[in-house]
C-alpha cells in the first residue's frame, strides 16, 4: 500500500481519464432524471426530479473535489474511483424508482459514492494537516445529512420526499460550515476544468436525445433536431464564449477560505441549477422532435423556455458571484425571451426555436463586444 503523501498530484495536474469516464456515468444518471421529467411533467414529478438530480449532483461535485488534490494517475486513486463508477452506474439505474419501490436501491449507492469521495478525501489529504482539518470537518458535518438520507429510504414516497428535502437542507450546512476553512488548497484550472467537461457532457447527451428521436422519425423532426443542434450550439457559446475562462481566472485570484467559498458558490451551488437548465432544455427537445407539427403544451414549453433561462441566467449569477459584474443585457434578452410566450402561449416547435435562436444569437452579438467581456 503506498504512502497517503503519494496519493496527492505532484503539481497542478490536468483531468485525466479516468475522471471523464466517472463523469460519464453521472452524465447518464442525468439522461435517466431527463427521462422521469419527461415522463412526469406537473409540478410534484418536476419537484421530485430535481431533489433526486440534487443528490446526484451533490455526490458528483463531493467527488471532483476529492479528486481536484489527489494525482489520478495513482492506482488507488484510479481503483477508488472506478468502484465509485460502477457505484453510480447502479444508483443511474434506480433513478426512475427513487420514488417509488426502490428508494434503497437508489439511496444506497448514493450514500456509498459519498462515503468513497469523503474516505478517498482523507486518504488524499492526510498529509496536509490544514487540508485533512477541512476535510473531516466537511466530512463530520455531511454524516447527518447521509443517516436522514438512509432514514428516507425506508419512508412512504410522500414523505420520503420531505426527508430527502431536509437532506438538502442539511447539505447545505455541511458546505456552508466546510466553506469556513482556509485549508482546501484548491488547484483552480482543475476545478474549473472538471466543471466545464461537466457541461459540455451535459449539453452533448441533449444533442444524442434529439439526434435519436430525429433518425425514427419524419423529415420534419430532422428539421426540428438540427434548429435544436443551433439552440444547444448557442448555449455552449454563452458559457465558452468568455465566461468560463473569468470564472477561473477569478477562482485563480483569490486563495484560502476566500477560494474555497468562491468555488463552492460558483461551481457546487450555482452550476446546479446550470445543469438543470440542460435538462429542461432536453425535455423540450425531445418533445418537439417527437411532435414537429403539433403545437406546444405550457408544461412543454416552460420546460424548454425555463432550461434556456436558468441555464444563461445561472451563468450571470456565477458571474455576478464571481467578478461581481451584473450582465444585464443576459437578463433583458432572457424576460423578452420569455415574454415572447405570454403573447404566444402554444408555440409550435418553429416558432419555439426561432424565438431561443434570435435571444441567444442576439446574446452572443452583444457580449461579443470588447467592453461586455472585459
Amino acid at each position: 500500500m503506498p504512502r497517503a503523501s503519494s496519493l496527492r498530484a505532484p503539481g497542478n495536474q490536468g483531468v485525466t481519464f479516468v475522471e471523464l469516464f466517472f463523469d460519464l456515468v453521472f452524465v447518464f444518471a442525468v439522461t435517466k432524471v431527463t427521462a422521469v421529467v419527461a415522463h412526469d411533467l406537473h409540478l410534484w414529478g418536476v419537484l421530485r426530479a430535481v431533489l433526486v438530480f440534487w443528490m446526484i449532483w451533490w455526490a458528483w461535485t463531493q467527488f471532483t473535489w476529492a479528486l481536484n488534490p489527489a494525482d489520478t494517475n495513482n492506482a488507488v486513486v484510479r481503483i477508488g474511483t472506478l468502484v465509485a463508477t460502477g457505484v453510480t452506474f447502479m444508483m443511474a439505474l434506480a433513478v426512475e424508482d427513487a420514488f417509488a419501490d426502490g428508494g434503497l436501491r437508489f439511496v444506497v449507492p448514493y450514500i456509498a459514492v459519498r462515503f468513497i469521495g469523503l474516505g478517498l478525501y482523507v486518504r488524499v489529504t492526510a498529509d496536509q494537516a490544514d487540508q485533512l482539518s477541512a476535510v473531516r470537518v466537511f466530512g463530520a458535518a455531511s454524516l447527518i445529512g447521509l443517516a436522514v438520507a438512509l432514514v428516507g429510504g425506508f419512508m412512504d414516497p410522500d414523505i420520503r420526499f420531505w426527508v430527502w428535502l431536509f437532506v438538502i437542507v442539511l447539505d447545505f450546512t455541511a458546505a456552508i460550515v466546510g466553506g469556513r476553512r482556509e485549508g482546501w488548497g484548491l488547484h483552480a484550472a482543475h476545478f474549473t476544468e472538471r466543471h466545464g467537461l461537466f457541461v459540455i457532457i451535459a449539453l452533448g447527451e441533449s444533442l444524442i436525445a434529439a439526434g435519436v428521436a430525429a433518425s425514427t422519425a419524419s423529415r420534419g423532426a430532422a428539421i426540428v433536431a438540427l434548429g435544436s443542434v443551433t439552440v444547444v450550439g448557442l448555449l455552449w457559446w454563452s458559457y465558452f464564449g468568455w465566461l468560463k475562462d473569468k470564472l477561473e481566472h477569478a477562482m485563480t485570484a483569490v486563495t484560502g477560505s476566500t477560494q474555497s467559498r468562491l468555488a463552492r458558490d460558483v461551481y457546487s451551488l450555482i452550476h446546479f441549477p446550470l445543469i438543470a437548465g440542460v435538462i429542461g432544455v432536453a425535455v423540450g427537445i425531445e418533445e418537439m422532435v417527437a411532435h414537429p407539427f403539433e403545437a406546444l403544451h405550457g408544461e412543454e414549453v416552460a420546460a424548454f423556455a425555463g432550461g434556456i433561462v436558468l441555464f444563461v441566467g445561472s451563468a450571470a449569477a456565477a458571474c455576478r458571484r464571481a467578478l461581481h459584474r451584473l450582465l444585464a443585457p443576459r437578463l433583458i434578452l432572457m424576460a423578452a425571451f420569455v415574454a415572447t410566450f405570454a403573447f404566444i402561449p402554444h408555440p409550435s416547435p418553429a416558432t419555439a426555436l426561432a424565438a431561443a435562436v434570435t435571444a441567444l444569437l442576439l446574446l452572443a452579438v452583444v457580449e461579443a463586444r470588447p467592453s461586455a467581456s472585459r
